[in-house]
């Protein structure tokens, strides 16, 4: 091979790291120096270029043609094998200092490639400053045996006997509870109930202010709230007052599961894949802004019935909400668990289904909190411009028949329900996300 060939492949071997993790954040300077070191070769047809038990000491990078990468089976497993072509970099494992390859590695047919010392490709990543250390550490702990994994979780998590589930499930709940009042901030929000409808009462009901003079005040409001005779024939002791919680409960859990189900697999495509992105999100960020009322008119041409268009317009606001936070969880994961992932031969989408969706469940999760808020406020919203039963519905009927405290009773009671169904939301967030508190203690300093 002439030095015109040889530089030529060596720029071409620059190419593809460029276009690569981990170095795609490298500087200019570590690239160069990457392509110093980097050396020209060549192999035969069928022509071994490294064997299971040869020390791994080079990254290489195929310029032309193909190479075959056989992984030894296990005893009772299967033979795996897999072909790297033009433009791609095996050899991984050699990034763990005094390994022996891992496979085989065997020329299709003539191959022109590039090979760099991992030694000095760990020096290049861990001088630098943008997570090059964190890209390593992630690297060898990809690279790791399952025996080896398992061992490290081992050290921090002692084998523990499992309880029966509903006991376990009382436990968890109990340990909520305590925990919840263990923190300091719960007194300080039993506080803010205290002065917010301590306030009520001193303006209404004892200094009688002039812009409260018409509000019902909280005396007027508990007594028609808990009497077994209501004035306006709605209390905690009348069948209709939860059949119009039923209806909106209903409408939410049905609006909530289609927004879920929808939004996150949507959210999960727009932050891992570019080609969806680009032609969906444009689309996405129209609609996103336009109001739900603004929707009311076309929800009631285009679906039948009452109960249609008030689903479809709480699904609306919740869909957005969960898949605008999904889609930022998807892109929040860190681009070297990818390529740890890709490197140890996982395929675009077992690196999806097991780096990126795991990665995005904190940012799922949060959206989904967040999800369940904006439905409830979509719901008040729709029922008072369609429906016969729901708590927005009986909020605005209050109003056109001037009964105030039954008004302040479905606002009241609109927030309790909204605020347990987010309680809900977020527990379950808690016992799902107990796997990533553990490895922020154990990652912890």
């Amino acid at each position: 091979m002439g030095p015109d060939a040889a530089e030529s492949d060596v720029e071409s071997a620059r190419d593809v790291l460029r276009a690569i993790l981990p170095f795609q954040s490298l500087s200019a300077e570590a690239l160069e120096a990457l392509a110093h070191a980097a050396e020209e070769g060549a192999a035969a047809p069928g022509q071994t270029i490294y064997d299971v038990s040869a020390p791994a000491t080079y990254l290489y990078v195929v310029v032309r043609g193909t190479v075959r990468l056989e992984r030894p089976a296990p005893p009772d497993g299967v033979h795996a094998a897999r072909a790297v072509g033009a433009r791609e970099v095996f050899g991984w494992h050699a990034m763990r200092e005094g390994s022996a390859g891992a496979e085989l590695a065997k020329a299709a047919g003539a191959v022109s490639l590039v090979r760099i010392d991992t030694r000095f490709v760990l020096e290049v990543l861990a001088r630098e400053p943008n997570g090059g250390a964190a890209t390593i550490e992630a690297l060898l702990v990809a690279l790791s045996t399952p025996a080896e994994r398992r061992a490290k979780r081992a050290e921090h998590e002692p084998h523990r006997r499992r309880r029966p589930a509903p006991q376990r499930a009382l436990s968890a709940l109990g340990s909520y509870v305590v925990s919840v009042l263990r923190r300091p901030e719960t007194y300080g929000r039993l506080l803010g109930y205290v002065l917010l409808f301590g306030g009520w009462y001193l303006a209404v009901d004892v200094l009688a202010l002039p812009r409260f003079t018409k509000l019902p005040g909280i005396v007027q409001v508990g007594r028609e709230w808990l009497s077994p005779d209501p004035v306006f024939g709605l209390s905690i002791h009348t069948s209709v007052y939860y059949d119009h919680i039923w209806a909106s409960v209903r409408r939410i859990a049905i609006a909530f599961a289609l927004a879920t189900s929808l939004g996150v697999p949507v959210g999960l495509a727009l932050g891992a894949s570019t080609t969806f992105r680009d032609y969906v999100f444009p689309i996405f960020e129209l609609l996103r802004p336009i109001p739900i009322l603004a929707w009311v008119p076309l929800a009631i041409v285009v679906f039948s019935g009452s109960e249609t268009p008030i689903v479809f317009l709480t699904f609306l606001a919740s869909f957005f909400a969960t898949a605008l936070n999904t889609r930022l969880g998807a892109r929040s994961v860190e681009p070297h668990y990818i390529l740890a992932a890709r490197c140890l031969g996982a395929s675009p989408w077992q690196a999806f289904w097991h780096v990126i969706v795991p990665g995005s469940l904190p940012y799922v999760l949060t959206g989904l909190q967040i999800s369940v808020g904006v439905a409830w406020f979509s719901l008040a919203a729709a029922e008072m411009v369609s429906g016969q039963f729901g708590l927005g519905y009986l909020i605005n009927t209050s109003y056109t028949m001037v009964q105030y405290p039954t008004i302040v009773i479905g606002m009241l009671t609109l927030g309790f329900v909204g605020f347990l169904t987010s309680a809900i939301v977020r527990f379950i967030g808690e016992r799902m996300m107990v796997w990533r508190a553990r490895e922020l203690a154990l990652t912890a300093p």
